[in-house]
C-alpha cells in the first residue's frame, strides 16, 4: 500500500509540471471559465470491483440551475457513461450487492425519491413515496432492505410507538397537504432551534425508515416519536448503517433536551426486524458516522471529546461490539480524522486528515498502534474505497489548481490513473496556477502558514496589488482544495496576488493552535493575519500601496474588526460577517457556538463580549467597505451586515450593501453567484486600479 502514496503523488507532480510548462498559451481563469467545470462527486466502487459511479453537477447559468446526473465508469478505463435522464437531478448512487443495479436519489417524481436502476440506467423504478420526499438511503448487506430517512408528522403514529411502526401515508399526505393550503402562516414555537441554517422547523420531525426494497408494504418508522433522528451532522458523514448479517440498522441521534446548546450526538441500534433501539455510546461531545467491519465484531466511528464544542479534534474511535469496549486510535495524532474505510481482513482501517492544507490518507491496525502514511501529497483526497482483495483504490482527489476527479491507484505501485475527464478541455485552455506556501512568525512567534496563488503570466518583475482572503469557522482552514464560492483562481485570474492566512483557530496545525481563538476572536488570530500581510507587503512583486481583504463569516468577522484596527487595506470586503456579538448571539440558531467560543451568554460574560465585538470599535472606521449577505442566513442573520451597513454610512464612510433574498450563508445560486464575484471584483477595482490586462497588473520596480 505504501507504493499509493509515490503513485499519488507523482501523478500530481507530472500534472502541475505540464500545466506550468503551457501557462504562456492560456487565458487567465474567470468566473465564466469555472462554471463551465463539472463537479464531480460521490465516487461508488460496485462490490464487483469493476465500475464507479458518481455524480456529475453541471451549472445551467441561463436557467440559474444546477443539475446533477449519476455517471458510470469502468476501473480499467474508459468512456463514462449517463445512468439518469436529462431534465431531472439525481444524487447518491449506491449499487445493489450483485453489482448489476443502482438504487439513487431522484427528483423526476414525487420530490426526491429513491429509484432503482439497471447500471446502464434502463429499467427505471420509484422505490419510496414518502410525501416529502426522502435521503440518506443505504442498502442492507443482502440487498433486502433499504434504509433512509424523510421527514414525518409524529402525531401520525400512536403516542407510544416502538420502532417499526408502518408509515401512515395517508395521515402524512393529508397534513402535508393542509399546511400547504392553510392560509395562515403563524409560527408558534416553545423552544429554541426553531430555525436552521436557512430555513425555520416546522411541526415534521426527521425520522429513520426501513423498508424492502422489492415489495410494496409500506416503510417502517424506526424512530417515531418527537424526536428528530438523525441531527444534521456536524461532520457530513453518512448517519446510518447496516450491520454485515443485515439484522441491525444504526443511527445517529441527539436526545438531549436543548438541541440548541448541544453537540452530543450518539450512536443508537436497532433490529431491523423491530423492537427496542439500544444506546451504544455515552460520550458527552459528538458522535457519528458508523461504520462496521466486514466481520461485523466492531464499529467504527468519529467521535469529540468535549460536549458543546463543534471544533473539538475528531478523533476515529472502534466499538467492540462483543464487549462493548471503545478505543479511541487517533488521540496522539492531533490532526482531525476526516473520513475511513475498513480493510477487507477487518484489521486495519485507512483513514484521511486535515494536514497542513492537505489530507494524507493513513492507516492504523483495529487494536491501534503505529500510524503508517499511504499516500500523501499536496492535495486533498477524499472518498477512499478499495477493491474486496484491497489491491484497487478508488478515490477522489483535487487540489486548490485542479477540481477533483475521480482516480485509481494499484497497491503493487505504478502511476494512478484518472477516470474522470469532464474538464479537461475547458481546464486546458486557462491558466490556473499551483499555490505556493509561506510561513511567517505569527503571534508569540508561532509559525503561520499562508498559500499564495500569483496572477497568470506572473513576471517577478512587476509589482501587483495583492487581496488577503480570510477563512470561516473560525475553526476552519485554506489549503489544497478546491471552492466554487471563493475560488482563489478566479480571483488571481483578475490581476491579484491571492494571500490565504491560516492564522490561530485553523486546523490541521494541532488541536491547541485551533483552540487559541476561543474567547480571543480578534487578538492572536489578528495579530497573525498582520503579520503575514507585513510579510506578504515586502514581498518583490507586491505593491504594498494596492492591498486589499476580503472574508466570510469569521473572515467577515475578522474583516469587521480590521475595519476598527487598521488602516492599512484600500478596500475591504465582507460577506455574512458578525458585526455586533451581543445581538448575534440573540439571534444565531447554533448556540453551543457562542457559548463555548465567549464562555457563556452576553449576561453571563459582557466584559469578553464587549471586548471583541467590532460593532464597538466604529470610531476607527476609515477603510471603503462592501458588505454583501444573504436574507435567509440564520447562522449570521441579515441585520449583522445591515448594523454594519448603517455604521459605515453614518460615518460617511465608501460603502455598499448587497443582499440576496434567496441565499443563505453561502451565494449558492449561479445568477447570484455570477453577480457576486462581478460586485467583488469591481468594488476591489475601484481601489487597486490595475493599469495593464488582468494578470499583468502592473507598476514597474
Amino acid at each position: 500500500m505504501n507504493n499509493m502514496r509515490n503513485s499519488v503523488f507523482g501523478a500530481l507532480l507530472a500534472l502541475i509540471l505540464s500545466a506550468s510548462n503551457s501557462f504562456s498559451a492560456k487565458a487567465p481563469f474567470t468566473f465564466d471559465a469555472m462554471m463551465k467545470l463539472a463537479r464531480i462527486d460521490d465516487p461508488q466502487l460496485s462490490p464487483d470491483g469493476k465500475t464507479v459511479a458518481f455524480t456529475v453537477q453541471t451549472i445551467d447559468l441561463p436557467g440559474n440551475t444546477k443539475p446533477t446526473a449519476i455517471y458510470t465508469v469502468p476501473v480499467a478505463g474508459g468512456a463514462a457513461v449517463r445512468v439518469t435522464p436529462e431534465g431531472s437531478s439525481a444524487t447518491r448512487p449506491r449499487w445493489m450487492p450483485d453489482s448489476k443495479r443502482l438504487l439513487l436519489l431522484s427528483d423526476r417524481g414525487n420530490g426526491m425519491q429513491v429509484w432503482s436502476v439497471n447500471a446502464d440506467g434502463t429499467d427505471s423504478k420509484a422505490v419510496t413515496d414518502l410525501p416529502t420526499g426522502v435521503d440518506n438511503q443505504i442498502i442492507s448487506p443482502d440487498g433486502e432492505l433499504i434504509a433512509f430517512t424523510g421527514e414525518v408528522y409524529p402525531e401520525c403514529s400512536a403516542a407510544n410507538a416502538s420502532p417499526g411502526v408502518e408509515f401512515d401515508r395517508t395521515c402524512n399526505k393529508a397534513k402535508l397537504d393542509a399546511e400547504a393550503a392553510s392560509k395562515l402562516k403563524a409560527r408558534t414555537y416553545t423552544s429554541l432551534l426553531y430555525r436552521h441554517w436557512n430555513a425555520y422547523t416546522s411541526t415534521r420531525r426527521q425520522h429513520v425508515f426501513l423498508q424492502q426494497v422489492k415489495s410494496s408494504e409500506h416503510p417502517r418508522d424506526m424512530t417515531p416519536g418527537p424526536l428528530s433522528a438523525p441531527p444534521f451532522a456536524l461532520g457530513g458523514l453518512d448517519p446510518l448503517a447496516f450491520s454485515p448479517d443485515s439484522t441491525q440498522l444504526t443511527y445517529v441521534a441527539n436526545t438531549d433536551p436543548d438541541a440548541a446548546t448541544s453537540t452530543n450526538s450518539d450512536l443508537f441500534t436497532v433490529p431491523a426486524a423491530g423492537g427496542a433501539a439500544k444506546r451504544l455510546t455515552t460520550n458527552p461531545g459528538a458522535d457519528e458516522g458508523p461504520t462496521y467491519s466486514p466481520d461485523g465484531k466492531y464499529l467504527a466511528y468519529r467521535t469529540q471529546t468535549r460536549a458543546g464544542y463543534e471544533s473539538d479534534q475528531w478523533r476515529l474511535a472502534v466499538l467492540d461490539l462483543s464487549t462493548g469496549q471503545t478505543t479511541s486510535l487517533t488521540d496522539s495524532l492531533d490532526k482531525w480524522v476526516e473520513s475511513y474505510a475498513w480493510s477487507h481482513d477487518s484489521q486495519r482501517i485507512f483513514f484521511t486528515v486535515d494536514d497542513h492544507g492537505s489530507t494524507p490518507l493513513l492507516l492504523i491496525n483495529v487494536g491501534g498502534g503505529a500510524v503508517r502514511t499511504v499516500a500523501q501529497g499536496p492535495t486533498t483526497i477524499s472518498s477512499v474505497q478499495f477493491s474486496s482483495d484491497d489491491k484497487t483504490m478508488i478515490f477522489a482527489e483535487q487540489s486548490g489548481s485542479h477540481p477533483a476527479e475521480i482516480k485509481r491507484a494499484f497497491s503493487k505501485g505504478g502511476p494512478a490513473l484518472t477516470l474522470t475527464h469532464f474538464n479537461e478541455a475547458v481546464l486546458d485552455a486557462y491558466q490556473l496556477t499551483p499555490l505556493e506556501k509561506i510561513t511567517v512568525d505569527g503571534a508569540d512567534g508561532v509559525k503561520v502558514d499562508s498559500f499564495v496563488v500569483k496572477p497568470p503570466d506572473f513576471n517577478p518583475g512587476v509589482k501587483y496589488p495583492a487581496l488577503v482572503t480570510i477563512h470561516g469557522g473560525p475553526e476552519g482552514d485554506w489549503g489544497e482544495s478546491w471552492s466554487y464560492r471563493w475560488n482563489a483562481q478566479v480571483l488571481a485570474g483578475a490581476g491579484y496576488v491571492v494571500i490565504l492566512p491560516n492564522p490561530r483557530g485553523s486546523i490541521g496545525y494541532g488541536q491547541s493552535f485551533t483552540d487559541a481563538v476561543n474567547s480571543d476572536w480578534g487578538g492572536h488570530a489578528y495579530d497573525d493575519l498582520m503579520a503575514t500581510v507585513d510579510y506578504a507587503s515586502n514581498l518583490p512583486y507586491v505593491d504594498r500601496d494596492r492591498m486589499v481583504a476580503a472574508g466570510a463569516s469569521y473572515g467577515g468577522y475578522m474583516i469587521n474588526w480590521i475595519l476598527g484596527h487598521t488602516d492599512r487595506f484600500k478596500a475591504l470586503v465582507t460577506h455574512a460577517g458578525v458585526y455586533d456579538l451581543n445581538s448575534e448571539a440573540g439571534t444565531t440558531e447554533e448556540l453551543w457556538f457562542a457559548k463555548w467560543e465567549f464562555g457563556g451568554f452576553p449576561w453571563d460574560n459582557p466584559e469578553l463580549y464587549a471586548k471583541w465585538s467590532p460593532s464597538n470599535y466604529v470610531k476607527d472606521f476609515k477603510t471603503p467597505t462592501l458588505v454583501t449577505h444573504g436574507e435567509l442566513d440564520y447562522r449570521v442573520p441579515i441585520g449583522q451586515g445591515q448594523q454594519l451597513f448603517t455604521a459605515l454610512q453614518e460615518r460617511k464612510i465608501p460603502s455598499k450593501l448587497v443582499q440576496f433574498p434567496d441565499e443563505g450563508h453561502w451565494i449558492l445560486k449561479p445568477q447570484n453567484s455570477q453577480y457576486w464575484y462581478a460586485t467583488v471584483l469591481d468594488w476591489l477595482g475601484q481601489y487597486t486600479k490595475p493599469t495593464a490586462a488582468p494578470g499583468a497588473a502592473a507598476v514597474a520596480h
